[in-house]
């Protein structure tokens, strides 16, 4: 009897943007609102571009899964991003200059089961 073969890692990279800064009082434009998203998740391949993982994420570009997600605001992203850090889960904390705003984190490249545990009660940003 042979054992079936896994198939092959899906890996996803994970973007959590701050839900705030599209309504008022801050009201940011979505082009804005994507740039930050781009940011940091640019960033995050960059610094963690000779994990393993990131250069498999990389090396199939059509097969690219990344999930967006929203959080409330800056004091909850910064706690997010104190807990992955605290959890070693490698991610970019991105800051908006000249003002060093907090608006966007992003994941490396992960296996979703890896991950998913600390970005559960995140919804799909919207």
């Amino acid at each position: 009897m042979s054992v079936p073969r896994a198939g092959p890692r899906v890996l996803v990279q994970y973007v959590v943007l701050r839900g705030d800064l599209s309504r008022a009082p801050l009201s940011w434009p979505l082009g804005a609102l994507v740039a930050q998203a781009c940011h940091a998740a640019t960033a995050a391949l960059h610094v963690y571009r000779a994990h393993p993982d990131t250069a498999a994420y990389l090396g199939d570009l059509g097969s690219m899964r990344k999930v967006v997600l929203e959080i409330p605001d800056e004091a909850a992203l910064k706690a997010l991003a104190t807990h992955l850090q605290q959890e070693s889960v490698d991610h970019t904390l991105w800051l908006e200059q000249p003002e060093n705003t907090p608006t966007c984190l992003a994941l490396r490249p992960y296996p979703k089961d890896e991950v998913n545990s600390h970005l559960r009660k995140l919804k799909l940003l919207k």
